[in-house]
């Protein structure tokens, strides 16, 4: 997972971190962190990872089980948005700062969670975490203009995809586009 990505972020780019990794694990690849459209999935899978994974854009859809307000605060508000904090798990992620504010905290001056008071279970209290609608985000969320089904959010991605690669073919000089079929075959 990496900066950008919404919930439990990490803090490297995309770009150090997939080429990194693919040095030293041969295995699959999966990269998160601020995909919301079919040019973040392309260029997941230009920089080497093996499939993209994306988490808010599916909350902003008709069929996700999530509070309105979060799904209307996902359309609305855009990167800048955003705090990065440990205080409401003791992990680090990334959080709509309108959340923190709504819940009566101040979003530019939020504390370091203090992980040794940290509740990590329920200890059979299953009452509902008092941040309960403090909602994570990742940095996508300018992409996001609003909460189509499913089925048209997937079929909106696999257009953009071949549109990104379409352009990005385009733009390619000739010798490396050719050389990089040559190399394929």
């Amino acid at each position: 997972v990496c900066a950008g990505a919404g919930g439990h972020a990490g803090t490297l780019s995309p770009f150090a971190l997939v080429r990194e990794v693919k040095q030293w694990f041969n295995g699959t690849v999966i990269l998160s962190g601020a995909l919301s459209d079919g040019w973040g999935i392309a260029g997941a899978l230009a920089m080497g990872a093996d499939l993209a994974y994306m988490g808010t854009r599916f909350v902003a859809t008709a069929e996700a089980n999530a509070d309105q307000a979060y799904k209307d605060h996902l359309i609305k508000y855009a990167a800048e948005d955003i705090v990065y904090s440990n205080l409401f798990t003791g992990v680090h992620g990334n959080y709509l700062a309108p959340s923190v504010a709504a819940a009566g905290l101040d979003p530019n001056n939020l504390p370091e969670a203090d992980k040794s008071k940290m509740n990590f279970g329920s200890g059979g209290n299953m009452k509902q975490k008092a941040w309960k609608d403090i909602w994570g985000s990742g940095q996508g969320i300018g992409q996001i203009k609003d909460a189509p089904p499913v089925a048209e959010l997937i079929d909106r991605l696999k257009r953009e995809y071949v549109q990104a690669c379409r352009e990005f073919a385009e733009r390619m000089p000739a010798e490396a586009l050719n050389a990089s079929r040559a190399a394929a075959e």
